[in-house]
């Protein structure tokens, strides 16, 4: 069983009410309905070592900065405003607190510069060999707009992404900057209809907010944009499209609305269109010379080592 199908098994598990819910299982975080309209918005993500870094060749800082930068990303996912954060760790035997002052060194150096206090956690420790895991929970408040989800994209809407994409594994996974920032300008100034990461491929993300809107999209291969280090690599759209951890942000919206977006957008991280939502419900790909291919997901999936 694949992680979507694994997701959308736990969500047909519990009926959540829409007034207490708002947002449940599916979407980058889940929102939590309070008292006299408002809200807040959860997420949590666990890093393993080995599998989303490898202490062999990172620092514990580099390692908290990533932790947090992970879970920032999700608000940006949903153009949120982070408010605080809590961290787990289980150490491998015989680490201690020089390990976590080092990991902790990296966690608030992202939690400052994005205005989100980590305000407690958990500690524990492997009795036998065991590696180094590190989980953050953070939530966040919708800003003046309602939260992005992944379900609201319409046939003919722009497809775009900020930044470039692909080449992440080399050095950028361990220090991209999440697009919270970015995200809260442009919901100020353009209706988004779905938004998220780019954290498991392109390929595989756009298939999700495909999935969840009941739509298809056609995405020009020769818009997409690859970032340097992929451009090195054999095949960079391939590793554009699938490689993951970018942490760029995908998003659809109208051709109006991407019109206006595109005419004031200042900021130094750059928007690019790569496509259009259909109708077809499938995901094609048009390449340079003309061809419309299938775009199968291709991307990461935390449950493909299952057997």
């Amino acid at each position: 069983m694949k992680e979507d199908e694994i997701t959308g098994w736990f969500r047909q598990q519990r009926q959540l009410s829409p007034a207490a819910i708002p947002i449940g299982i599916g979407d980058d975080m889940a929102q939590i309905a309070l008292d006299h309209g408002a809200s807040v918005l959860v997420t949590t993500d666990m890093l393993l070592d080995g599998t989303h870094f490898d202490l062999q060749t990172a620092t514990l800082e580099q390692v908290g900065y990533k932790s947090m930068a992970t879970s920032l990303s999700d608000c940006a996912a949903m153009a949120t405003i982070p408010l605080a954060a809590v961290v787990a760790v289980a150490l491998p035997h015989g680490w201690g607190g020089r390990q976590l002052q080092a990991l902790h060194a990296g966690v608030v150096f992202a939690a400052d510069k994005y205005r989100c206090p980590l305000v407690g956690g958990d500690i524990t420790s492997w009795k036998t060999d065991g590696r180094f895991a590190v989980c953050v929970s953070m939530l966040s408040k919708p800003g003046d707009k309602p939260p992005v989800r992944r379900s609201g994209a319409k046939v003919g809407d722009v497809i775009c992404v900020t930044g470039s994409l692909g080449g992440s594994g080399l050095r950028r996974h361990l220090e991209f900057e999440p697009r919270v920032n970015e995200a809260l300008q442009m919901v100020q100034i353009a209706d988004l209809h779905a938004m998220m990461d780019i954290s498991d491929g392109l390929s595989t993300d756009l298939n999700r907010i495909c999935g969840q809107s009941g739509v298809g999209a056609l995405v020009e291969a020769s818009a997409v944009p690859i970032s340097e280090d992929a451009k090195a690599q054999a095949d960079p759209l391939a590793a554009a499209l699938n490689e993951g951890e970018d942490f760029e942000l995908l998003f659809t919206l109208s051709p109006e609305q991407w019109g206006k977006l595109h005419r004031v957008w200042d900021d130094p991280v750059p928007i690019t269109e790569i496509g259009v939502i259909t109708n077809t419900g499938r995901m094609k790909i048009r390449t340079p010379e003309g061809r419309v291919l299938d775009l199968p997901p291709g991307g990461y999936d935390h449950l493909a080592m299952e057997v």
